[in-house]
């Protein structure tokens, strides 16, 4: 009887530790598990300036994310898609998306629905406004020209004419246009040279017919002594 009674408060004390293990681990599983509440979206401008609705996941589990945004369109109902991305690698400290919107103007509305493994097939609320402040893309900074622009052509200093250099020069006479020195002169030379020649012909021939007239004088003058 004793031990029975022993027996069954063995079992109640071992059921209980049972149930709170189970409830433990079923909360753990509860908290970490993914839900629609551990996302969030808002219209903002990136670091460019351009307006996108960034999705922040904060799901502890880690489970992958399937984000797609969808445009309100101005008729009932109305709504068209314009882009999809896809959460990797969730944490419980944030990972964000930024889904591009085709028409970003103040008071356009989108839909974000969400599909995470078989956990999440649900839309992230309220839908998500765009602000009366506009985002302003940023343009580049105008590139201002240098005060000392850099010159392609040749760097070499231009020799300028000299002024008295130049009177100087111009003063002396070419060698080649003023007359040659006495007796220098190839002309001169030959010509003095012909000259001579011919007086000393001349003179030969003088000499030739003046001793040829004695012989014949003399000639005459024997024949007629002889006879």
């Amino acid at each position: 009887m004793s031990l029975s009674r022993h027996t069954a408060r063995a079992a109640r004390v071992v059921g209980t530790s049972v149930a709170a293990a189970a409830l433990a681990v079923g909360a753990a599983q509860t908290a970490f598990a993914c839900s629609i509440g551990d996302f969030s979206a808002a219209a903002v401008c990136d670091a460019g300036g351009h307006g996108v609705i960034r999705v922040t996941d904060k799901d502890a589990s880690g489970t992958p994310a399937t984000v797609s945004l969808y445009a309100q369109l101005s008729m009932p109902g109305g709504e068209r898609h314009v882009d999809t991305r896809t959460i990797e690698h969730p944490t419980a400290q944030g990972a964000t998306v930024d889904l591009v919107p085709l028409d970003w103007s103040a008071g356009a509305t989108f839909r974000v629905h969400v599909k995470a493994g078989d956990q999440v097939d649900d839309d992230i609320r309220p839908l998500v406004v765009v602000p009366d402040e506009t985002c302003e893309p940023t343009s580049p900074a105008p590139t201002t020209p240098s005060a000392h622009p850099t010159t392609t052509s040749s760097t070499a200093p231009v020799t300028q004419p000299n002024p008295a250099r130049t009177s100087t020069e111009a003063a002396v006479p070419d060698a080649s246009s003023g007359p040659s020195p006495a007796g220098g002169g190839t002309a001169l030379a030959e010509t003095g040279a012909s000259a001579g020649t011919t007086a000393i012909a001349g003179a030969a021939a003088a000499l030739v017919i003046t001793g040829g007239g004695i012989v014949v004088a003399l000639r005459r003058r024997g024949a007629s002594a002889s006879g």
